[in-house]
């Protein structure tokens, strides 16, 4: 069984021109009609100066790329390699949950801190390595929607992980996202830009006021941390006792389940004590559809109103572009107001 690591948390070191990047698929690989897309996304990273190691679990034909234990073997790997500066999957899936008690956890503590980057099914693993070996990771876009271009007021993975410890950056709403589905990469391969034809900003769902909570962040898929509430790989009170003395700043998002199913989920993981240090959460914007008689909306403030602290939803860290990366560790502090929103992290 995994034992939680010491104080403080550990940050990745700034990545440089030269360094290379590991890319695997923890969870799904890439169909052979979309290895076009993927081809461009490598290119756009070998743009920014790095090299790119491409792993062997990367096959497409089926839900995973490969066995767990090779997937384990080879994420465990590339984030124990030194010359590998941050890992990347081309995108998330459905089952990376089977690869948590083969992951050689000793190994991964005592390593360097490498960038784990993704988000969605990736959040299974993001949020453990975080809580369990001490090293912040990065819940962003995946690699294959790097190429897109990144609007005003955000940032993208591939600037995060530049940067150096003790950065501070602020991300605000750009006021529009994607109201509809997704690109056809078989199509286009080479599309770069995101059509954000809708506008839509924060809300507050717990009242009415300003907002401004500071803490540690820490988060991820609603449908996928849900399944480790109870289990040594989500405690994220003994984090919050070892690291955020002044509380969390937890964030969620919801994939594609309906709002009751949703609502279960975080009536669970309430009842489980994930937010129970929480100062604010942040609720991702999502496409996930209504129930008859429960919104999206409706059903986070059922679960979590008993919380007590604001409850921010539509905010850009889920499976509606655009996205706001987040630095799970990182210490931040969120705005909210009627006429702006704002959230700083600070890699310290």
């Amino acid at each position: 069984m995994p034992t939680p690591p010491p104080p403080p948390l550990r940050y990745p070191a700034p990545l440089r021109p030269g360094d290379r990047i590991g890319v695997t698929a923890p969870s799904s690989g890439v169909p052979a009609r979309l290895r076009a897309r993927l081809d461009v996304a490598l290119d756009d990273v070998r743009a920014r100066g790095y090299e790119v190691v491409v792993g062997a679990c990367m096959d497409g034909t089926g839900h995973v790329s490969a066995p767990a234990a090779e997937r384990a073997a080879e994420l465990t790997a590339m984030l124990c390699d030194p010359a590998i500066r941050a890992v990347v999957p081309p995108w998330g899936g459905e089952t990376a949950i089977d690869l948590l008690p083969r992951l050689d956890w000793e190994r991964l503590r005592a390593a360097e801190p490498t960038w784990l980057v993704g988000f969605s099914d990736l959040s299974t693993l993001l949020t453990p390595l975080t809580l369990l070996t001490g090293v912040a990771t990065l819940h962003g876009n995946n690699l294959m929607d790097t190429p897109y271009a990144v609007p005003d007021g955000l940032l993208s993975w591939l600037d995060v992980v530049a940067a150096p410890r003790g950065h501070r950056f602020m991300q605000v709403p750009p006021g529009r996202h994607r109201s509809t589905g997704w690109d056809d990469y078989a199509a286009d391969p080479g599309v770069r830009t995101c059509a954000l034809d809708a506008p839509g900003r924060w809300t507050r769902l717990d009242g009415t006021g300003h907002v401004m909570a500071s803490g540690r962040l820490i988060g991820g898929c609603v449908e996928m941390l849900c399944n480790l509430t109870g289990t040594p790989y989500l405690d994220t009170a003994a984090f919050a006792r070892r690291t955020a003395p002044d509380g969390l700043l937890v964030y969620v998002e919801a994939c594609g389940d309906d709002a009751f199913t949703i609502c279960r989920n975080l009536h669970g993981m309430r009842l489980a004590g994930f937010f129970d240090h929480a100062a604010a959460v942040l609720i991702g914007r999502t496409a996930a559809p209504d129930a008859p008689s429960l919104s999206q909306h409706e059903a986070v403030l059922d679960a979590l109103a008993p919380l007590g602290v604001p409850l921010l939803a539509d905010v850009e860290c889920g499976h509606v572009p655009p996205f706001l990366p987040l630095v799970n560790g990182a210490r931040a502090h969120v705005v909210h107001t009627t006429e702006h929103s704002a959230l700083t992290q600070m890699l310290e």
